[in-house]
This record gives structure tokens, sequence and C-alpha cells, in this order.
């Protein structure tokens, strides 16, 4: 058979490649950036693999047409990280599919979509659950028979819901937690939605029908968390209160995790509404072993632990600001900013030099001042930013649209020793940051282009932490950093 993934590079979409490349079906992955795919993946499917640049918040008349031989299409396209207005942008994007596949011969679509509560009358669905069940209704009517799988919260390692679950657990001894924590869902781990994914695809008897999905249990968020600690060992207390609005709940999720706001405030919308399967027909025809919340947890810090995690939700580029257009015709530019330029000899072999660039930020931090940036993060939390919690999982293998920290990678060219990234966080300007390893020298550029006076003034406030922080960054980068860093401690 010959399968269609949208969203191949997102979330779930990079797992069900991921499974597929385990089998002998031709596979066409439909992305909005090729290089975002990992090279070492798609090498595993030789000639089954044909990748399409195609963006469906762009009418699809003047971009690549659909293959006429698809036998299954996969619909993994959300837009929940994008903020105000994500739900016009998954209709959109909805509508536009619609038409660009109803040319070919496709025999099935298969659509991950949310659990849909039982609503007393007059109520009204949280704007995350509308806007899937909207899309459901757009895909219904494409006239190719429709498959949904619909989930609640969904365990894994760089799962959004898993990593609010663990930066919660994992920083938190005493919790305070609204209403909502006592409301029942009914995790799956992901291992369990990839089987599902994949298996309906092979029963004829799945077009046209609707199906929850769902672990073993049925837990209340408060559950969950106490169970990610016992897991960890930790000991943890939740204290109910009575006055946490949605609002302050997204403020609160968005500065203790790793979450943004515009996806915190999506989330809590939908934390009030009971999300537990309602039909088991699903286990008839397709008989899995679910994966008990405790295991699933198990999975997940394993694979984290093993820098194995295969995608993340924070590596899709609806959790940034730039379209992967922007992304490729972005230039830094020369004129109406202002810059610190560092040029510093290498006191390390290029190579190490390179891999010491290839691993800033996550979990390795920033070779000067770390300090600092960990506070303009915590800063730009508070205002409603993105932070410093985006780091990258796989050291060594960034690609251009990678999230990396608060700032977004442009260009990341290993043989020519070029790594430039786009800052992300909330600045009165536009500000990039750029490494080039030339001729014996490293070559670092903190390029900003204010906007207005208040722009300027921000520059010119930074300016002091700038001229030590700069300078310092450069040196320990041409000494290898983080490589010496590390042999050092290890001589300590």
């Amino acid at each position: 058979m010959k399968y269609l993934i949208t969203g191949a590079n997102g979330y779930i979409g990079l797992r069900v490649l991921s499974a597929l490349s385990e089998t002998d079906h031709e596979v066409v992955a439909v992305v909005r950036n090729k290089d975002r795919l990992p090279a070492e993946l798609c090498n595993l499917f030789g000639s089954r693999l044909r990748i399409i640049e195609l963006d469906f918040l762009v009418s699809p008349e003047d971009q690549a047409t659909c293959p006429d031989d698809i036998d299954i299409a996969y619909y993994l396209i959300h837009s929940m990280g994008a903020g105000e207005g994500f739900s016009d942008k998954e209709r959109q994007c909805a509508e536009h599919f619609k038409e660009w596949i109803k040319p070919s011969h496709c025999q099935q679509i298969i659509y991950l979509s949310g659990l849909i509560p039982e609503m007393p009358e007059g109520s009204k669905l949280s704007a995350h659950l509308a806007s899937r069940n909207q899309v459901f209704e757009i895909l219904q009517s494409s006239g190719v028979p429709l498959t949904t799988l619909r989930a609640s919260i969904i365990v894994g390692s760089g799962s959004a819901s898993f990593e609010i679950i663990r930066d919660l657990a994992e920083k938190l001894p005493f919790m305070i937690t609204p209403k909502w924590a006592r409301t029942l869902c009914q995790p799956i781990s992901i291992r369990n939605v990839i089987d599902y994914l994949l298996g309906v695809s092979e029963h004829p008897e799945c077009r046209g029908k609707s199906y929850d999905i769902g672990g073993p249990e049925q837990l209340t968020y408060r559950d969950m968390l106490l169970g990610y600690a016992k897991t960890r060992g930790l000991t943890r207390f939740i204290i109910p209160v009575p006055f946490f609005t949605p609002q302050l709940s997204s403020y609160w999720l968005c500065l203790v995790t790793a979450t943004n706001f515009q996806l915190a405030k999506a989330l809590v919308g939908s934390l009030h509404m009971e999300t537990i399967c309602r039909e088991k027909s699903i286990r008839e025809i397709i008989p899995l072993e679910l994966i008990s919340y405790h295991d699933a947890i198990k999975r997940a810090l394993s694979l984290i632990a093993q820098n194995r995690v295969p995608s993340t939700w924070y590596g899709a580029l609806s959790s940034g600001e730039l379209s992967p257009q922007q992304i490729k015709n972005i230039r830094i530019p020369e004129h109406g900013i202002v810059s610190d330029a560092q040029s510093t000899s290498l006191s390390a072999p290029r190579d190490q030099v390179i891999d010491a660039i290839w691993a800033l930020g996550g979990s390795n931090g920033w070779p000067s001042m770390l300090w600092a940036w960990k506070l303009r993060g915590f800063v730009d939390k508070i205002i409603g930013g993105i932070g410093m919690r985006r780091g990258h999982d796989n050291p060594g293998e960034i690609k251009p649209g990678d999230a990396l920290d608060f700032w977004r990678v442009i260009v990341a060219d290993r043989d020519t020793g070029r790594l430039a990234l786009y800052a992300e966080m909330k600045v009165p300007g536009e500000a990039w940051l750029e490494f080039r390893v030339i001729d014996g020298q490293l070559h670092q550029t903190a390029t900003f282009r204010p906007k207005g006076l208040l722009g300027r003034l921000y520059w010119y406030v930074c300016l002091p932490f700038h001229l030590i922080l700069f300078p310092r960054m450069a040196r320990s980068l041409a000494n290898g950093w983080p490589q010496r860093h590390q042999r050092e401690l290890l001589n300590d």
C-alpha cells in the first residue's frame, strides 16, 4: 500500500513515519520544510519515500499536486501552539487538504482527534476540542472514508501533556491545584496510539467510523501528578484550592512548565471536561496489550535518559512564530541594526569547536553568564513568552527550523561551520545570533534590529551584560566548550 502522512515532521507524524520505515509500504511525507526531516530516518526507506513540500495554510492550487495512487492518508496537522486564531488556521488547513486529496484515489483518511466529553445541554466545548470537532466535520465531507481516533492525554517522551506533568512533579514538592485536577481522563501511551493509527489502516471495516482510544486506567490529573512522582521516587503534596481561574491556571503552567502561554491556555480550556472512553469497540478490532500509566512514564523517562526522544511538541513550527517560508527566505539584516561582533582564534581543533557550537542550549546551557540567560528566559515567561525550556534533545543533530531554548534555528551547516539563530522571545525588535568557523577563526555576531526608540533603549540597557557575556562566550567556544569543561570536571 501507499501511505501519505501530513505533518510528517510533527510530534505524531515523525513516529508514524518511523513505524512505517519498518514495513515494505511506500510513503509520501508531506511537510512544510523537508530539511527538518531526520536524514537517518529518511535513509531507512531507500526509494520507498517521497517528500512533498506543501503548506496547507496556503491554497494548494499553486503547490505540488497530490499523487493519485495514494491508498491511506494520515491527517496529523494541528496549530494549537500557534496562539490566537489557531482554530481558523486548523479550519483553513483542513479545507485545503480536503480539496487537495479529492482528485486522488485515496481509500481512507485517518485523523487523530481529541476525546469529546458528554456535554450538558446549553454548554459548549472548549476552543481546543471545538476546533478538533470542526476539522472532523470538514474531513468527513471530503468524500473519502474517514477513520477518526479520539484520544485524551497522550503519555510519551516529548508530548506537551507529559512534559507539563513532568515539570510540575519534578520541580514542586508542594503543588496548589485548581478544581480541574479532580477531573477524570484516560491517558494513553504514545506506543498504543501509534499501534492504533497503523492498525486501523489494515482493517477496511474501520472506514467511515470513529473510535475512542485510551489506556487501561481512568485517572484524575491529581492521580497523574502523584503517579509520576511515585514512579520517580518523589514525595509530593497536592493542595486543592477553589480560586484558580482558567486564566490564572494558564499563567501558572506557562511560568512553571516548558509550555508557552498560548498552548497552556488552549489546554487549560479543556481540562475541566471529563475525557474518558465511552465506547471500546476498537479493542475488539485491534486487540492490543494496553500500556499502564506507570509503564508509559517509565518508557518515556528511559528514552529521555538515553537521549533518544524521537519527537517533541516544541519541535513543530507551530510552537514558534516563523513559517517554513520565512525560515528559507530570512536574511540577517545589515542596515538599521546594532550589533556585537567577536572574532577569536581557535584554541581547539575545528571539529571540536563546531561540536561545541552545536551543543549550545538545553541541558548544556550556555558558556558564559548562564544565570543571565536563565534570568532573560524567566522574564520572557513572565511576560507571556516561551522562555528557555525548549533545548534540543539530540546535541549535534540541529536542523533548520528546530527550537533551541528561546531561539529558532535558521541555518545549520556543519560543513561550513555556520549556525544562525533567530530569537522567538519577546523583544522590541528582531534579534539574531550567528556563529561562523572560517580559516582558524570563530566569528560570533549578535545582531539586533530595534523597533523604534524602545528597541534602541532595550539594546543599550542590555549592553553592559553584552560587553562581558559575548567575549567570554566566543573564547569558551573557541576553546572547545563544553567538551573541555567536561574534562575539567572529571579531573577535579
